[in-house]
């Protein structure tokens, strides 16, 4: 006879499976320990907290070791998966000890839920962002949460507060967060040097940026939430639409950045493999990483994402460490 527990972890990952194709991640539901509001610059985990067009907004900071105050500091900004929580985020990708080995200022925003009078829950109360898809099932885009303003206070608070090399601001991010990363290149392309979205779509094509920033992007082949050669999504019987094939998304980047040459092998080991469209100062303007066997997950980070739900956690490839190298290549013009 099957077992109750067993039937409760079906249906509760049923329910995760679905808000994953909403463009969700999953996420542990357990509140983290608490940390308090800090002005002081010192190394380690700070929580900051401001108003945003009536709402309050929260974000972390991660200050690497041997951070002052008399130079400059890059900014990555990771903006967690839907129905997740940047604390977990900071966890589960390591960013922060790649801050402290890189030297940058680790920054980890918080998306809004339905009720923010109660934790933040994958189920029955988790955050979001308004991605722009026009998704009505994603729960900041059906609020008409401005995320985008969100961000540009963010990072006016981030200034005042710290030193930050203005021409040195990037950003990445899973999933539902992959897409905020998309939504802030093509809208803010002077505010961010490049972006690194992973396993996440890009949902304004229409909306063609004046400058067209460096992308590198990752996903796993066998991403049942991100199909790489597009098609339905689908939950048992019931369908969550259709997505086009990630080389579409790839091409459209391609094609903002005037790339006429073919792509370069950049990586090939392990079952991960590495393209790179160079711009027309030789620069890598855009890389695209797949991930053989790879399903919806953080690559080289920890997961909660039993494989029967959302594919295997294989890879070997550290997207953190791929994606800071990249950004780290990659700087605004002085003009």
């Amino acid at each position: 006879m099957r077992s109750p527990l067993m039937t409760n972890s079906r249906c509760l990952g049923v329910m995760a499976i679905a808000g994953l194709l909403l463009g969700f991640a999953w996420v542990d539901s357990k509140s983290g320990s608490v940390v308090g509001l800090s002005e002081a610059p010192t190394p380690g985990r700070h929580a900051f907290s401001l108003d945003v067009e009536g709402l309050t907004r929260h974000y972390l900071v991660h200050v690497p070791r041997g951070y002052r105050a008399d130079k400059d500091w890059p900014v990555l900004l990771m903006f967690h998966g839907g129905g997740g929580r940047a604390e977990v985020a900071m966890e589960e990708t390591g960013w922060a000890a790649q801050a402290d080995r890189s030297g940058f200022l680790a920054v980890f925003p918080e998306g809004t839920r339905s009720n923010p009078d109660r934790p933040a829950r994958f189920a029955g109360n988790p955050q979001s962002w308004n991605d722009g898809s026009q998704r009505p099932a994603v729960g900041a885009v059906e609020r008409g949460v401005d995320d985008v303003a969100f961000v540009d206070a963010m990072l006016e608070d981030l200034k005042s507060r710290f030193a930050v090399d203005v021409r040195r601001i990037y950003a990445t991010g899973f999933s539902n967060g992959a897409s905020m990363a998309f939504r802030l290149a093509r809208q803010r392309p002077t505010t961010f040097a490049a972006i690194a979205p992973i396993a996440g779509g890009d949902w304004l094509e229409a909306l063609k940026p004046d400058r067209a920033a460096p992308v590198l992007y990752i996903t796993g082949t066998e991403d049942p939430l991100n199909p790489i050669d597009g098609g339905e999504v689908r939950i048992g019987r019931r369908s969550y639409g259709r997505k086009p094939p990630v080389r579409q998304l790839i091409d459209r980047w391609v094609a903002l950045h005037h790339v006429v040459d073919d792509p370069r092998v950049v990586f090939d080991r392990d079952g991960a493999r590495g393209l790179a469209y160079r711009g027309g100062s030789g620069e890598q303007a855009v890389v695209y990483y797949t991930l053989d066997g790879h399903g919806h997950h953080w690559p080289g980070g920890k997961s909660l994402l039993p494989a029967w739900l959302v594919g295997p956690n294989i890879a070997s490839l550290s997207a953190t460490d791929v994606v800071w190298q990249f950004f780290a290549a990659h700087a605004l013009s002085n003009d």
